[in-house]
């Protein structure tokens, strides 16, 4: 086969390869972003209950999670003692479970937080925005 025709051939699979590849998903040019359509809306009463549903399920983890750790330090000391692995298998464990105890805590402290400051920050800006508008009006009347 000459050269032009494995060069014409390869260059007809590239283009359907790339014919045939993923594409995005686009707006039309014309329609851009903007709020028309939107129904994604989050009030601050919807943040906050996320908040403290993260905040409650702290509580009542923090409670619960931990409970079992005097009893397995006491069962793995004595396995351990009495020469069975069982006792450094249980230590493995209950480091396991702790640490992840910890990390799911941290986790809803996180949001919980998170959340409060979002709420906070948009009435603070909700408050600032009012007020610009509110000395606007009151300026239109001295011009």
């Amino acid at each position: 086969m000459p050269f032009d025709e494995m060069w014409g051939q390869a260059r007809d699979n590239a283009l359907t390869r790339q014919q045939s590849s993923t594409r995005l998903n686009q707006l039309p040019a014309s329609g851009g972003g903007g709020s028309e359509g939107s129904d994604y809306t989050v009030t601050s009463p919807d943040l906050k209950a996320v908040g403290n549903e993260a905040q409650e399920l702290y509580h009542g983890f923090e409670k619960d999670a931990f409970h079992a750790g005097a009893n397995t330090s006491t069962a793995a000391n004595s396995l351990d003692e009495d020469g069975f692995k069982t006792g450094s298998a249980m230590w493995t464990a209950w480091d396991t479970w702790r640490s992840q105890a910890e990390a799911l805590l941290s986790a809803c402290a996180h949001i919980h937080n998170h959340l409060e400051d979002t709420v906070s920050t948009h009435t603070k800006r909700e408050e600032v925005l009012v007020t610009n508008l509110s000395v606007e009006q009151i300026n239109k009347h001295f011009k």
